[in-house]
């Protein structure tokens, strides 16, 4: 088959690629258009490096094939592209919840979406929106903290804490 137009917003911006039926969105980002944040992580939709949002939905790109992205809105990490960090970005540095920082993009993602929906979430809500993403580095407690923090900072209400502790 030849290759079919798939047409898409990405990160706000309308965005338009040929791709080969069966070709994955995690790969036609990544080497169709140059988006390099989602991560190929396993391919299998089992750690959540590739995370991005459809519509505002956590999505694993490697499973999602790319011609299902016609006509809807894709976000990765790069929505975040501006002069200054997102309160999430800047919580995830603060509590050092990014060591190797090959799942973030993915954890950001799916924090992003939590955040959305929920903008006050509990500890348990946290540990549910992130549960299908992996990291190997950091252990979870860093990334939960800074996950409810972002969300007090959304609030202004500051902080939640600080540090690494």
């Amino acid at each position: 088959m030849s290759p079919k137009p798939v047409r898409f917003r990405l990160n706000g911006r309308e965005r338009a690629l040929f791709v080969e039926a069966g070709r994955n969105l995690l790969d036609a980002l990544r080497e169709g258009l140059g988006d390099l944040t989602p991560k190929y992580g396993c391919g299998q939709g089992t750690c959540g490096s590739c995370t991005v949002l459809v519509d505002g939905e956590p999505v694993l790109s490697c499973l999602m094939l790319a011609e299902a992205a016609e006509g809807r809105a894709i976000e990765t990490l790069e929505t975040f592209d501006g002069p200054e960090l997102d309160p999430l970005q800047q919580a995830f540095m603060d509590h050092f919840a990014a060591q190797c920082g090959y799942c973030t993009p993915g954890m950001l993602m799916a924090a992003e979406a939590l955040l959305r929906r929920e903008p006050d979430p509990d500890r348990e809500q946290v540990v549910e929106a992130i549960s299908g993403n992996i990291c190997r580095c950091t252990g979870y407690e860093p990334i939960v903290r800074a996950i409810l923090d972002a969300a007090a900072r959304r609030a202004g209400r500051g902080t939640a804490g600080g540090g690494g502790s």
